[in-house]
């Protein structure tokens, strides 16, 4: 169960601070992270009083897996990484100790709310909101299956602010001076938003977060269940690619040369989305004739896929219309919708030979 569920069973933060004579602040630095030990023996008790179904076991809760990991290399420093099963960034707190040029100590708390490296009160006034939420070190199992321990990666760029602006503010302790120093070299090498893409590409998560995103696309744009056929691409669109290479169009009923079908795929199919052409080919393969058993656009969605289509054989006949070959309408179409996987071409001006 989580803090945030054990919290609610009393009626909110608000309640559980009368109740237990804490501030509503501290609860919710709980409700966002975790209830400590020292607190979950004190909340059984007022459970137990007040009637509310609540048991030892509750405040255990299940610890996430890191997936990924890797080493953040910021300056001089090494910081151990990891991307947890659930999408977290975390930082080993070991690495966030020693990064900071504070030494490890073997323990994590100072028995108040904030972790040693931002327990000095002077610090505290510099503490934002969003630096509270992730103060707190969650435990995790590494690769390896060990018990770990480590902040949210976002957590280290704030905790740099909060001595610099300690510095620039004139607050800052001599025995402070070297974590200020050490602060403003790992702000050189990160920013807030740089984080997570740092840690992304230190444990090989990248590019799994990469496949994640486009499978992601792929299912917006493609289904598995083939609607029935209805006329998608419109007879103007087959008059324009003709005209543009220069060819007579066919007579009704007389069938399209199978070159047709590849010009196709070129100029729409594979300028839909990342690698939709390739998934539309496994789901509709040859069959031995040589021909597909269905339309590539009864594979695409009904809400995102086929509009999508539709859209850009809109644009694609429009451009059409504007050219007067073949050549010339690949290269305004290659800059207007290039595929997906191409360098788009630049406009560069071609001088004239004199």
């Amino acid at each position: 169960m989580t803090a945030a569920e054990i919290i609610d069973k009393f009626g909110g933060q608000s309640a559980l601070a009368g109740l237990l004579g804490k501030t509503q602040s501290t609860i919710q630095h709980w409700y966002n992270n975790r209830i400590p030990a020292k607190w979950q023996k004190p909340i059984l008790d007022l459970a137990e009083e007040h009637v509310i179904d609540l048991k030892a076991g509750d405040f255990l809760e299940d610890i996430p897996k890191a997936t990924h990991s890797g080493t953040l290399k910021i300056g001089s420093s090494e910081i151990p990484c990891y991307v947890l099963e659930n999408g977290e960034r975390m930082l080993s707190t070991r690495g966030v100790m020693k990064s900071l040029g504070r030494r490890w100590r073997g323990r994590k708390y100072s028995g108040t709310e904030y972790p040693v490296f931002l327990e000095a009160n002077n610090l505290k006034p510099f503490v934002s909101k969003e630096l509270r939420v992730v103060l707190s070190a969650n435990k995790f199992t590494t690769n390896k299956g060990n018990i770990s321990e480590g902040f949210k990666a976002e957590m280290l760029p704030m905790v740099c602010e909060v001595y610099l602006k300690a510095r620039d503010a004139g607050e800052l302790k001599a025995q402070q001076s070297h974590i200020a120093t050490q602060a403003d070299i790992l702000m050189r090498g990160l920013a807030h938003i740089g984080i997570i893409a740092l840690v992304d590409e230190a444990t090989g998560y990248q590019d799994v977060k990469d496949r994640i995103a486009l499978q992601e696309i792929l299912n917006q744009f493609l289904t598995d269940e083939w609607a029935k056929w209805t006329k998608t691409f419109p007879d103007d669109y087959y008059k324009e690619m003709f005209r543009l290479n220069d060819m007579p169009y066919p007579r009704v009923g007389t069938r399209r040369p199978q070159y047709i079908g590849h010009l196709t795929n070129d100029i729409v199919y594979s300028r839909l989305a990342p690698r939709v052409l390739k998934e539309l080919k496994k789901k509709n393969p040859r069959l031995s004739s040589g021909h597909r058993k269905r339309k590539f656009f009864q594979f695409l969605t009904p809400d995102i896929g086929n509009p999508a289509l539709k859209e850009h054989i809109s644009n694609v006949i429009f451009l059409m219309r504007t050219c007067g070959d073949w050549n010339e309408f690949k290269e305004r179409l290659n800059l207007a919708s290039p595929r997906y996987g191409d360098t788009m071409p630049l406009a560069f001006p071609i001088k004239k030979k004199e």
